[in-house]
């Protein structure tokens, strides 16, 4: 998503300045509600966690905080009860500036690990943070929460909630070591909707399920990962206490919206990568099994190296996804089409034909193209976007499933190497 002209959200302030844990660039965040506000999270499930994923993962059970401090540059991790002595006197300090109880502030850190955090740099940039405290300042909050992203990463939605117009926005980094579940990624969402603790929870963890739980780009996962979402009730709108409320499914829509829109930012900024690619799958027997298609797919290597030479190899494809760990699969009737345009313009099938295959019958002959990877190519260079629109019937578990499209968007410049991000949204 292209950055907005201003990300304002009533009841929040945010600001992003430079301390020096980097060497240039903003590098710490600081994003606080004007009022008491609910809070949820959903956090890295690696058993190896820093310091600051351990104090914020605690704190959120009480379903309410008022801030989150960000720093970049230095993860603090692996540094035992020293680390958490400095993620915990960060929020301290953060919570002394803007006048509210440290239990109240959540911490987050991302960059290296190993390095024990510059905490006399750290103290001068929460003083001159919270003094830059602004309404507009969420994208200097996005700039300083950076390390090797090439862009800020922000979104926003509106929602009509019982009658009040309220706002939902976040900002996101990460481009490297990124794999469900959750990924080296941080992002932070607020809204003005009043909504109950555990519906904000709920919300939470669907949007993540159906966003950054669905990303991929190097499929390693992380020490720092977290998504946090703040409601502080400004907008005006009754409580939503649940799925049933007034309102409840335009909020949870915003918020998918927003958390969607980061993750394909996030792809789209993957360490090396040229394209950005889009695998969904339709019909399968369950939702698990078509994220298992749609993951094998989007973790292929075949897959990921014939996208990133600008050979949109389908055969390709259709092998990954007849991988007997994916479940049974026959192949039947396969179509691909590819159509070239500027890069990112829409998420059209519409293109000349490509290829077409008779398919096969219960699995004994294979569709040309699928022999070793091989056959099904069409080009595509860097700046130009093909469009692969693949149906093949083919059965997961006995069920009618198809690969309803994977879209591959170019973006000018070679990579660094043969890998390839990739956002999947199955179901």
């Amino acid at each position: 998503m292209k950055p907005t002209p201003s990300i304002l959200v009533p009841g929040f302030k945010a600001a992003g300045v430079h301390c020096g844990v980097k060497e240039a660039g903003l590098d710490l965040a600081l994003i606080a509600s004007d009022a008491p506000a609910r809070a949820a999270g959903v956090f890295t499930q690696s058993t190896v966690v820093g310091a600051p994923v351990e104090i914020s993962r605690d704190r959120i059970r009480a379903g309410s905080a008022r801030a989150v401090v960000i720093n970049s540059g230095v993860s603090n991790v692996a540094m035992g009860a020293q680390g958490l002595r400095d993620a915990a006197e960060m929020a301290q300090r953060a919570g002394s500036a803007i006048g509210v109880p440290a239990e109240q502030v959540l911490v987050a850190s991302t960059g290296v690990i190993g390095s024990r955090l510059p905490m006399p740099r750290i103290r001068q940039g929460i003083r001159a943070a919270a003094a830059d405290l602004a309404e507009s300042g969420l994208r200097d909050a996005a700039e300083a929460i950076r390390t090797t992203d090439t862009f800020a990463k922000t979104a926003v939605a509106t929602a009509d909630v019982d009658g009040c117009v309220v706002t939902v926005a976040g900002i996101a980094k990460g481009s490297g070591m990124i794999e469900p579940n959750m990924a080296t990624m941080l992002a932070f969402l607020v809204t003005d909707a009043a909504v109950a603790a555990p519906a904000l929870d709920r919300v939470l963890r669907d949007a993540t399920n159906a966003s950054f739980n669905r990303l991929s780009v190097d499929g390693e996962t992380s020490t720092s990962d977290m998504v946090l979402l703040f409601a502080n009730g400004v907008a005006g709108n009754r409580e939503l206490r649940g799925p049933r409320s007034r309102g409840a499914a335009a909020f949870a829509a915003a918020v998918e919206k927003v958390s969607v829109a980061l993750a394909r930012d996030i792809a789209r900024d993957g360490e090396g990568a040229t394209k950005l690619v889009t695998v969904r799958v339709e019909g399968a027997a369950s939702g698990a099994d078509a994220e298992r298609a749609a993951r094998r797919i989007a973790n292929s290597m075949l897959v990921k190296t014939a996208l990133f030479g600008g050979d949109a190899n389908w055969g390709r494809i259709l092998q990954t996804v007849a991988d007997p760990a994916n479940g049974r699969c026959r192949p039947g009737p396969a179509e691909a089409r590819q159509r070239g345009g500027a890069a990112g313009r829409g998420d059209g099938v519409s293109g000349r034909r490509l290829h077409r295959t008779r398919g096969a019958q219960e699995g004994r002959r294979q569709a040309p193209g699928a022999r070793g990877g091989g056959g099904g190519r069409s080009r595509c260079g860097p700046g130009e976007r093909a469009h692969l629109d693949l149906r093949p019937r083919i059965r997961l578990r006995e069920d009618q499933c198809r690969i309803h499209h994977v879209s591959c968007f170019g973006r000018a410049g070679g990579g660094l190497r043969p890998t390839l991000c990739s956002w999947f949204s199955a179901g």
